[in-house]
């Protein structure tokens, strides 16, 4: 007997871990960057020795602060750590200080689009916690070693409510949450790099039921795309068993990412056997008024607001707007250029063509384009005044700015003798010689074969090395062939 995919409802509710972009770590001074060799970023804190006190970096307080009032959600001003008591070699301590009952912001959503249309996935909480360290199987046969450079990193834990059901939801989710950590610049987003990891708790149940089905949990997914692949490979196992009439065990599960299927870890841990308390080291802390209207003056632009002004202000079409507006490199850049043109559509066109050919073909972030925003601006304009063809313009002295970025594309132009010509002579020449090359296709076109205009003007185009002004082209052509 068939199994009816179609009658199940996937239910999905995300946990992402982000590493903040501080300096030094939650509750001491070592040093937070990603790397160096083994156990270098620790101290007598990171290690957990007796008699050592934490103290609480105030800069991740205002990174998760900017998350949440990113994400609309509430932000609790009367706050407190606890100690999350379970034991893994990775950390120090026997512990993990965490937030329990009171996290940093409660509530919110994050706006998603998917074919389905717009949708707010709602957020139950963000709070935050230290990272653990890291245990390494490969390097010795018969021992785990372990890292612990990464012990104390902090960590927002961003928790959505079971408020998905496919996996594309949850990869559109995933990557407008990733957009807006680079945005705020509290976290570089980066999955390989472990510095924003994902759990995915997934259930199913028959439509129209409310009562949620037996979850499981498939741990540390370390790309957008395996979140996916990771829940649609769940869901099918977990329809399968429940329409088999089959139990459903609550598991915590891995990822294998080679043939897109999981395995189970081990049952899975409820919160009571965290055995939260208060952490007695630390102070509670409070958000005061002050404050929170200090981190609220220095939210930057998030991409829905820029998306839109880009269409109002400057008239770009949505598609583009929202193209521009998925990379933060991206959008720094185009910042930089609109101030120096008036040509919009066509900046969003050479950042959207030119520009994100090249970075991608080199693996280089925009961040690192070696062209200035004024040197393209000038370009642009040479462009749009038909001084260039853009197809000279982004072969030729675009691929030369690249190599010589203190060069002006006017020097480049004259020096390669490339400016178009709007002299009317000299392309009328060019024209009487692309026809005389072609008697039979003029009189093909004089016999009702318009479309032989492109013809003539590549003709005109290849006679003429590109310098002859495409637009006075056309018209003369038109001139002679319909006159």
């Amino acid at each position: 007997m068939s199994i009816h995919y179609d009658a199940y409802e996937i239910v999905i509710g995300l946990e992402v871990h982000a590493q903040l972009l501080t300096q030094t770590k939650l509750f001491c001074g070592d040093s937070a960057a990603f790397g160096g060799e083994p156990n270098t970023h620790v101290s007598p804190v990171t290690l957990g020795h007796p008699g050592v006190l934490p103290r609480l970096n105030k800069k991740a307080v205002e990174f998760a602060v900017r998350m949440g009032l990113a994400c609309h959600s509430e932000i609790e001003r009367d706050n407190y750590f606890a100690r999350k008591n379970y034991f893994y070699p990775d950390l120090p301590k026997g512990y993990q200080v965490s937030q329990h009952t009171t996290p940093i912001c409660k509530g919110g959503s994050v706006k998603i689009r998917t074919r389905d249309g717009e949708k707010n996935v709602q957020l139950n909480r963000i709070h935050l916690e230290e990272d653990a360290g890291k245990s390494l199987h490969e390097i010795d046969a018969n021992y785990t070693c372990v890292d612990y450079n990464r012990a104390g990193v902090p960590l927002i834990e961003i928790v959505t409510e079971p408020d998905m059901h496919s996996g594309e939801e949850a990869y559109a989710y995933l990557t407008e949450l990733r957009k807006i950590l680079r945005y705020l610049e509290v976290c570089d987003g980066n999955m390989e790099e472990g510095s924003m990891r994902c759990d995915a708790n997934i259930s199913v149940r028959l439509k129209g039921d409310r009562v949620l089905g037996t979850k499981v949990e498939v741990k540390n997914l370390n790309s957008i795309r395996n979140v996916k692949k990771a829940i649609e490979y769940e869901a099918k196992r977990l329809i399968d068993l429940v329409d088999k009439g089959l139990p459903v065990e609550q598991q915590t599960r891995s990822f294998d990412a080679t043939d897109g299927s999981t395995f189970a870890l081990r049952s899975k841990e409820e919160a009571n056997d965290y055995r939260y308390f208060a952490d007695p080291d630390l102070p509670p802390f409070h958000i005061t008024d002050a404050f929170l209207q200090q981190v609220r003056d220095r939210l930057p632009a998030l991409p829905d607001e820029l998306a839109a002004k880009y269409m109002s202000s400057l008239k770009l079409p949505e598609y583009d707007a929202r193209v521009l507006c998925d990379d933060k490199d991206t959008v720094d850049y185009f910042e930089r250029l609109i101030a120096e043109t008036v040509h919009y559509k066509a900046a969003a066109n050479w950042l959207l063509g030119p520009v994100r050919s090249w970075s991608n073909e080199k693996g280089i972030p925009l961040s690192a384009f070696p062209v200035k925003p004024s040197a393209l601006a000038q370009l642009i304009g040479m462009v749009e005044e038909a001084q260039l063809s853009f197809s000279i313009a982004s072969s030729r002295i675009f691929a030369m700015l690249i190599q010589e970025p203190s060069r002006e594309p006017l020097e480049i132009a004259r020096s390669q003798n490339l400016l178009q010509t709007s002299d009317t002579g000299e392309v009328a020449a060019w024209v009487e010689q692309a026809l005389a090359r072609m008697p039979d296709k003029v009189s093909e076109y004089k016999k009702g074969k318009k479309g032989l205009i492109g013809l003539f003007v590549g003709e005109v185009k290849k006679l003429s090395k590109g310098k002859a002004d495409p637009r006075l082209t056309s018209q003369l052509l038109l001139e002679k062939l319909d006159g």
